[in-house]
């Protein structure tokens, strides 16, 4: 057996060759970091700073008037805890959350399925499921303001038909967040509509055959195939769906401006009041940020959820 010597040439030319890969690679990385640049000075400027200086804020008692702007500690922070008017907005956000969280992945989940029977005009279904979805807020605001006119809205003049009482929608205290959640239903619907109905579509036909020739009918096949495949797809729209409802401010702000008498008012429309009418920079600094810490410790417990099913 011989052995393979490298002679001096060999060596230099194994030598060359590595000091070309490295070069090599550091300019992909180069061009990489390149590529990335732009973003990571934006992300920088606009979400890493601003965040920054709002904990900073938090801790302070600036104004808009810029008057207290000295260090003040945790008595922000105290003082949140111990307003009425804030867990009030942080109650009716959680109720519009519940209200909201629990039709918007049923119906979503209903909608998809009937699409993905194979309906005839398919296409103008799903057109119509989530055309809502792309219009802007002021312009779902004005039509469903239009809606709920207690005088001249088309619910109560359908209601009249039938010999109901009129219904003062958006100045009732006791539909007002209903009202809200309706329009917010009707709007936002189509999103997690597509997210079904491309969840649908990526399930075998195999295992329907198979299950049809074992004798399963449709409501076996929806509940031991259909619905346990959309498990992902559901722990992933019901994530989504609470982060989205615990910051609405939108159509609350547009719709009822918080009333009446605060009955509606989120928890992010009291941080705007808190540091543009109220003129308390620090103060709403230190609630966005409590506001934030919730948010952080729902999404932990989703995500410890999801992976406890999936080891499950």
């Amino acid at each position: 057996m011989t052995t393979a010597i490298d002679t001096p040439a060999t060596a230099a030319e194994k030598e060359v060759s590595a000091q070309g890969k490295a070069r090599a690679k550091r300019g992909e990385n180069l061009t990489g970091w390149a590529f990335a640049a732009p973003f990571a000075v934006l992300f920088g400027l606009f979400l890493v700073v601003p965040a920054l200086y709002g904990l900073y804020l938090s801790f302070t008692g600036e104004t808009l008037t810029g008057s207290g702007s000295g260090l003040v500690g945790f008595a922000n922070y105290a003082d949140a805890l111990r307003d009425p008017d804030m867990w009030k907005s942080l109650g009716n956000t959680l109720w519009f959350t519940a209200l909201s969280t629990i039709p918007l992945v049923v119906l979503s989940l209903a909608l998809a399925l009937l699409v993905n029977l194979g309906l005839p005009g398919r296409w103008l279904w799903r057109l119509s499921f989530f055309l809502p979805y792309l219009l802007a807020s002021t312009v779902v605001v004005m039509f469903w303001s239009w809606m709920y006119n207690p005088t001249l809205g088309l619910i109560n003049g359908v209601l009249a038909k039938f010999g109901a009482a009129p219904v003062a929608w958006l100045q009732d205290p006791k539909v007002a967040m209903i009202s809200v959640v309706i329009t917010t239903l009707w709007w936002t619907i189509g999103f997690n509509f597509l997210l079904y109905l491309a969840a649908l579509q990526n399930i075998p036909e195999q295992q329907f055959e198979a299950a049809a020739l074992d004798g399963a009918g449709k409501w076996r096949q929806l509940f031991s195939i259909v619905i346990p495949q959309l498990t992902p797809t559901t722990a992933l729209i019901v994530t989504l769906q609470i982060l989205a409802s615990l910051k609405v401010f939108d159509q609350i702000y547009m719709l009822t401006n918080g009333g009446p008498a605060g009955k509606t008012r989120s928890i992010v429309q009291y941080i705007y009041e808190s540091g543009f009418t109220g003129y308390r920079f620090g103060y709403s600094s230190a609630i966005s940020y409590l506001f934030f810490a919730l948010i952080v410790l729902v999404s932990l417990a989703q995500y410890k959820l999801i992976n406890r099913r999936s080891a499950a």
